[in-house]
């Protein structure tokens, strides 16, 4: 199978997939308990996708001190929780990260 082939069969899987939202809408009720659990997506995903590149150091866990990755982004979740500005969070964290891997 050629790569152009399989990237338009991705295509259509991914619009399909998407479109099936659409399409729904009206039609279809989802439980309440699924309803009342969809605000909490957005954050097991951002830290699913953050938590092994902060924690994950050549293939094992580093939970020390000497993990510079683990802190900076303690100290990004800090200034997030306290001031809510997304743009203070990245450079904070970045910030920090740079400055905890010079000492």
């Amino acid at each position: 199978m050629s790569i152009w082939v399989l990237m338009g069969v991705c295509g259509v899987i991914t619009f399909l997939i998407r479109y099936s939202f659409i399409a729904a809408e009206g039609h279809f009720q989802p439980p309440d308990w699924f309803v009342r659990l969809l605000p909490f997506v957005p954050v097991a995903v951002l830290t699913a996708l953050t938590v092994p590149d902060l924690v994950v150091v050549d293939g094992s866990i580093a939970l020390g001190i000497g993990n510079p990755r683990l802190w900076a982004g303690a100290i990004a979740i800090g200034v997030a929780a306290l001031w809510r500005n997304t743009v203070l969070t990245i450079g904070v964290g970045f910030l920090a990260f740079y400055l905890l891997q010079r000492l």
